[in-house]
């Protein structure tokens, strides 16, 4: 239902912003666990999806990062600079260069830049967006065929566009986030942090460390969220056909939720599991195998107090799914450094790993 939405969506958003200097939609991509077909206990029934971004004619983004900080939990701004289009107005488009022609003349003649509608100073604002784009959802929503039989209702969000779907008593909950690609990567800037982003990648982390600061309007966050999404389609197509993998993650995020240990961690492991161990191996028959394995390699990452990001500075990353040369650098990114540097976080997640191993 989401999928077939968002398409709809797409073809009405096309002919909205052709005449304007707003950013311009792209097809949407699916993100988070129910798109790669597994959710935890604590999922919260959203269906989400990130809608790329482009740059309308005459424009330019350019990201930036905000702090060096946690790799894991980078934040850019999105600068956004005019272009000459001296040459399309020379090849008889109707589209006045934005640099070299008068303001007086830009007033009359052609539409806002988006730096006067959507930006704050010189970079992309995320709340005006989020508003712009709701209510471009609004005005397009009578024009897709679902309008004759869904009702759509929207939630408030200042950072994403949220909407119920409901008809008779089936509803579907949806958000929309926005976002800027990096390059012609998989990594993206996103309005909101994504799911996985949204809970720490392990509950045992100092309460400093969990403090959750507001971010501001034109802070993007970071989003690994496309290229995992896409290892779990690239790994779909190479395993048995009963394969077990997503039923793991199930079991893990599920049925042993409330041991410590974050949806995020679960899939981190498992994803790094699926590199390790032969997926000729992932069939139904070798199920608790692949558990006791998957139990095995996060007492391993605890020991050793490491546990590797799956995406960034990771070799074991399928060639299909690319980064931008920047991230293709970096060294491993340990998601496990709080562990080492907190005793008592880790003799809490060793704890923690024992009654995991009783249930």
């Amino acid at each position: 239902v989401t999928a077939e939405l968002m398409e709809s969506l797409r073809r009405v958003f096309v002919d909205s912003v052709s005449d304007s200097f707003y950013p311009v939609p792209q097809e949407a991509i699916g993100v988070g666990s129910a798109f790669e077909g597994w959710s935890p206990r604590e999922w919260d029934g959203v269906y989400r999806v990130l809608v790329p971004l482009n740059p309308p004619p005459g424009h330019a983004f350019h990201l930036e990062l905000n702090s060096a900080g946690q790799m894991a939990a980078r934040t850019f701004s999105v600068r956004v600079e005019l272009a000459c289009t001296c040459k399309r107005e020379q090849l008889g488009e109707k589209l006045l260069c934005f640099l070299h022609h008068s303001q007086e003349e830009l007033w009359r003649k052609q539409k806002r830049s988006l730096l006067e509608t959507l930006c704050t100073g010189s970079y992309l604002d995320v709340e005006k967006t989020s508003h712009w784009f709701c209510q471009l959802v609004r005005c397009s929503w009578l024009h897709v065929p679902q309008s004759y039989s869904w009702h759509l209702v929207f939630q408030p969000c200042s950072r994403s566009c949220q909407f119920q779907l409901s008809r008779g008593k089936k509803s579907v909950m949806v958000e929309i986030l926005f976002g800027v690609r990096q390059g012609d990567s998989d990594i993206f800037v996103v309005s909101q942090p994504t799911e996985a982003q949204k809970g720490s990648c392990s509950g045992f982390v100092s309460s400093q460390a969990a403090e959750a600061k507001s971010m501001a309007s034109t802070a993007w966050a970071e989003s690994y969220a496309v290229a995992e999404a896409k290892f779990f389609r690239h790994i779909a197509r190479q395993l048995p056909c009963e394969s077990v993998h997503l039923k793991c993650l199930q079991v893990f995020t599920s049925v042993l939720s409330g041991t410590g240990f974050s949806s995020s961690t679960w899939k981190t492991v498992v994803m790094h599991a699926l590199t390790i161990v032969p997926l000729s191996r992932w069939s139904r028959r070798e199920f608790a195998r692949r558990l006791w394995d998957i139990m095995a390699y996060l007492h391993c990452c605890l020991q050793w107090k490491r546990l590797e990001h799956f995406v960034l500075g990771s070799e074991r990353l399928p060639a299909e799914i690319s980064l931008p040369p920047a991230a293709q650098r970096l060294e491993p990114l340990n998601l496990f450094e709080h562990l080492a540097r907190d005793p008592a976080a880790h003799r809490e997640a060793m704890q923690a790993y024992g009654q995991l191993q009783f249930r």
